[in-house]
């Protein structure tokens, strides 16, 4: 951007006032400040530059920053400096994660403390921690309706035990993750209670409306997020008389970034929640922040630059806190999530790789990597300097979102394909060993999305009830191949918690009315800490996914070459069955071979030897054996559901 002389000046007079050190210890702050005023200037008056209140907003704004960087405490300093000086910390293969809600995995924060143990036996460094913030019971859409974004929920404890959750943490070199909820708040936030009673400026807080006319034109293009159990985007309040966007839920009023004011109260909070300490905060929902009639109100350009704006703020106030961007959407759509244009790099820092996800459920199924292969050159434009999350499984639905195209290159009706993907997962044919269920099924259109724990969504729980061997060894399988191929992808990899020793589903919430209606809950199990100590027991379903999982892990962590250094290349589909890449970084080279198939298959030899030098060994880290490379007319013979990790060496 222009330097903008009168900016500077105007800034400096507002940092006088608040007595900063710019020379001493607030100098690298100061520094930070000046050298990004001028983007923070641009992209807040390209959204707000003829909002009446735009100005007063503004300072307020850069009060905000400067209040929160004299609120952060030393040691999260010095870890800022520690981050920058290893480079782009989070692409490190060092790293592995695991996704979790505290009260289903050991009930408080404070008994989370004492698990971390159980995270260093497995290898996991990086916790992200679901919802933690107050939110209604019953209507809570598990912690994404926000009473309050300063309280922890009085189910899981209280700040102070999250901020010794933390520091403990920090001791073992662990990384944390939390969620903030942009997008809205319950409709029992303090501001909503206020526009409720009638206070007009917190009733510009939110999209309200005296009558259909706005509403009704923003419905033309607004589909709908939850077509079965919360259908339309509006819901009239009978307490103010107004229809309220609840894109939703009917309880979860949609913020109005158009007002400077939400942006700047919200951005407080995001500051809040970097000076708890947080190495890397999951923005929920990112894709929907900015609403425009004629439009889908999703992915707007507007959305973009106030994530921009977010992560300038935050690169001045707390440089070592990275940003996710919780957006599932298409490839082609989450790409402009990293950053566009000048700003490539420069937006959120971390994605869900969700597409890959999905894509791997989509070779299981249907023991073909076509469809996968199709979608690779859209995903592997992300920019060097950001890095995807990479699981298998997390907390919410499996989307079936990648395009059509994808499909019709392995040559499938995209119809008739995602029928068959939604009928094995759920059981509806006759000779699937899934057991999964549909959700948010949509009749107009066909739509619906796979709920199912990755055990039972791999056969273990049918295998469980039928007693066969056979299958639960196979299921097993299934299970380490598809968390290998995730972790040893690029990025960081997140289990979901449960899924490191093999969770089936869990039927328990069937009997809670306040959960009953979203099966998503049947992966989302409640820790049986009895269970668990099977882990130790030598032999056991338990210990061996435990493992095995464990092993996954240690290696990752002992190979460079696995960071994420924007060195994926995907290996000539010489088997339609195997999904093959390489990882290659200075002279190593990691090549990751996965069978998805439930037969053995039989791979060529010729496929190691395309991308560069040809070495005659290869040392599987995975079998810890070594394979001699033979004729290109002969084979490595893979098991089902059998992989690889092989180095090749001279």
């Amino acid at each position: 951007m222009t330097f903008n002389k009168q900016l500077h000046e105007y800034v400096n007079k507002i940092i006088a006032k608040k007595k900063i050190d710019m020379m001493g210890k607030d100098n690298a702050f100061y520094t930070r400040l000046m050298s990004n005023i001028d983007t923070i200037d641009h992209l807040y008056r390209e959204i707000y530059g003829h909002n009446p209140v735009a100005d007063l907003q503004y300072e307020a704004l850069i009060n905000t920053l400067i209040d929160a960087h004299l609120c952060r405490a030393k040691d999260l300093r010095d870890k800022d400096e520690n981050k920058i000086e290893k480079g782009i910390w989070f692409l490190s293969n060092e790293i592995a994660g695991m996704s979790l809600y505290v009260d289903r995995f050991c009930g408080n924060l404070q008994h989370l403390s004492q698990k971390l143990s159980y995270f260093e036996n497995l290898g996991v460094n990086f916790l992200h921690l679901m919802p933690l913030f107050e939110s209604p019971e019953g209507e809570s859409d598990g912690g994404y309706a926000v009473t309050n974004f300063r309280k922890i929920d009085e189910r899981f404890g209280n700040l102070e035990d999250l901020i010794h959750l933390r520091k403990e943490m920090q001791k073992k070199d662990m990384y944390l993750m939390i969620d903030i909820v942009l997008n809205h708040t319950s409709y029992h936030h303090e501001w909503a209670k206020k526009a409720k009673a009638g206070d007009k400026n917190y009733q510009d807080y939110y999209y309200m409306y005296d009558d259909r006319w706005i509403p009704n034109q923003f419905d033309e293009k607004m589909p709908d997020i939850f077509p079965e159990s919360a259908p339309g985007n509006f819901t009239y309040d009978e307490a103010c008389k107004k229809w309220v966007m609840t894109v939703f839920h009917r309880y979860q009023w949609d913020l109005n970034y158009r007002n400077p004011t939400v942006f700047r109260e919200m951005m407080d909070n995001i500051l809040f929640y970097a000076n708890l300490g947080v190495d890397i905060l999951r923005i929920d929902a990112p894709a929907f922040i900015w609403k425009e009639t004629g439009t889908t109100c999703q992915n707007l350009p507007q959305a973009h630059t106030l994530l921009r704006l977010i992560k300038h703020c935050v690169l001045v106030t707390a440089p070592g806190m990275a940003l996710l961007g919780e957006a599932i959407v298409a490839p082609k759509d989450i790409m402009k999530y990293f950053g566009t244009g000048s700003f490539t790099a420069k937006e959120c820092d971390v994605a869900y790789n969700a597409t890959h996800m999905a894509l791997q459920w989509d070779m299981l199924a249907s023991g073909d990597t076509r469809v996968m292969l199709a979608a690779q050159h859209e995903i592997l434009q992300k920019p060097y300097g950001t890095t995807w999350i990479n699981y298998t499984r997390c907390h919410d639905d499996i989307g079936l979102g990648y395009d059509d195209y994808m499909i019709e290159h392995a040559g499938r009706n995209p119809f008739e394909h995602r029928k068959f993907l939604k009928d094995y997962y759920s059981g509806a044919i006759w000779n699937s060993p899934a057991k999964g269920a549909l959700f948010s099924s949509n009749p107009k259109t066909g739509d619906a999305r796979i709920s199912g724990s990755l055990a039972s969504l791999c056969g273990l729980e049918k295998a469980l009830e039928e007693n066969n061997s056979y299958e639960i060894d196979l299921s097993i399988r299934k299970i380490l191949m598809m968390q290998a191929h995730s972790f040893f992808l690029g990025g960081i990899p997140i289990i979901f918690y449960g899924d490191e020793l093999g969770y089936t589903n869990d039927y328990s919430y069937l009997n809670d009315p306040r959960k009953s209606y979203d099966n998503r809950w049947m992966h989302r199990p409640v820790i049986n800490w009895e269970k668990n100590k099977k882990i130790e027991e030598v032999g056991s379903i338990e210990n061996i996914i435990f493992q095995g999982t464990k092993k996954l892990i240690t290696l990752r962590k002992n190979l460079f070459v696995v960071g994420d250094h924007k060195n994926l290349t995907w290996l000539t589909p010489h088997n339609h069955h195997v999904a093959g890449y390489l990882r290659s970084y200075d002279d190593k080279k990691l090549y990751g071979i996965f069978n998805f198939s439930n037969q053995t298959v039989y791979l060529t030899w010729y496929a190691f030897k395309e991308h560069g030098t040809f070495k005659p060994t290869l040392y599987d880290y995975w079998k810890e054996k070594v394979f001699s490379v033979g004729l290109d007319n002969d084979y490595l013979v893979i098991e089902p559901y059998g992989f690889h990790l092989m180095e090749p060496r001279d």
